[in-house]
């Protein structure tokens, strides 16, 4: 079996804007990355789905790049989204991480039209090729609309050579044993599907892809620790505690959740981008009690002004 350059709690920094422009706020991004690598993430994964790469203009990707990459400055591994519509563009953006000097990074196939096979494995394989690092190949059916099966993740990964890694998100645990079973190991595989954190170490995941150390750094790495040790009795428990903030979280969309518990918290990184709309005050309230339950709520309840026209 292969090394993974990956592994343990691997956390997912959301994308701050500033509450009264909407534009970027890099200062709030190098603070929350310190935050990360301070509480003790074993990588930083910017520009997922939780850093809303989607709703970022070039420019806007590049800066956040290389502001995340500086901040983390080779602390801990870190694991760039850059995912685009086209090949091109996600070249483009593969090219620019390794730029950066980025451990690695994660391709999701998003896509408009229905993609063959065939096409898959060139978009893939050009964009690997395009950048010279270990690749995760992101799947995610509840977003990209592509379900990349295990049989398919195999065969890609015998054809790419740098296609090392597979993050899974698509609800079915049984999916990390197979993955590993068909690669024969040399596949690692990683759990994108918050609430299955503890079925995924114990079949066999590296790690664990998060936004939730955003919000409870301590809490993902003890359960993290207690799996590794293999303290059974403790790691349920912990899940147990975990589970209702996890799932509220992954529920109620991972970026307007992320950003209202850390404004919640005192670290304002502004609103999401529409078209997605702050979480609502009883949703709001909710986290609230979650976070209070967890040990995290240290305060009274903090508002943020109106989101931005546009």
């Amino acid at each position: 079996m292969t090394t993974p350059p990956l592994k343990g709690i691997i956390a997912y920094p959301v994308t701050p804007f500033d509450p009264a422009t909407g534009e970027l706020d890099l200062p709030a991004l190098r603070r929350l990355t310190d935050e990360l690598v301070d509480a003790g993430s074993h990588a930083v994964a910017p520009l997922g789905s939780t850093g809303e790469s989607a709703y970022l203009r070039d420019p806007e990707w590049d800066a956040v790049c290389e502001t995340t990459l500086q901040t983390v400055a080779g602390r801990v591994p870190t694991l760039v989204g850059v995912s685009h519509w086209s090949t091109e563009g996600t070249v483009r953006r593969a090219r620019a991480a390794a730029r950066h000097g980025a451990t690695a990074i994660m391709v999701l196939p998003q896509v408009y039209w229905k993609l063959t096979e065939a096409e898959l494995e060139r978009h893939f394989a050009t964009v690997a090729d395009a950048a010279d690092l270990p690749v995760m190949l992101y799947n995610n059916p509840g977003t990209s609309g592509v379900d990349l099966t295990p049989e398919t993740v195999t065969a890609l990964a015998r054809s790419i050579p740098n296609l090392t890694m597979v993050k899974e998100s698509s609800g079915d645990a049984t999916r990390f044993r197979t993955v590993l079973e068909l690669s024969e190991g040399a596949l690692s595989v990683y759990n994108g599907s918050n609430p299955l954190a503890l079925e995924a170490f114990r079949s066999g995941a590296a790690g664990w892809c998060t936004a939730a150390p955003c919000l409870v750094p301590r809490a993902c790495l003890d359960l993290y620790d207690a799996a590794l040790h293999g303290e059974d009795e403790r790691a349920d428990a912990l899940l147990a505690e975990l589970l209702p903030f996890l799932r509220f979280i992954v529920g109620h969309g991972l970026p307007r959740t992320v950003k209202a518990g850390l404004e919640l918290l005192g670290r304002s990184t502004g609103h999401p981008r529409t078209p997605l709309l702050p979480l609502p005050e009883q949703e709001t309230e909710q986290l609230r009690e979650l976070l209070e339950q967890l040990g995290s709520y240290p305060g009274p309840k903090a508002v943020l002004p109106a989101p931005p026209t546009v």
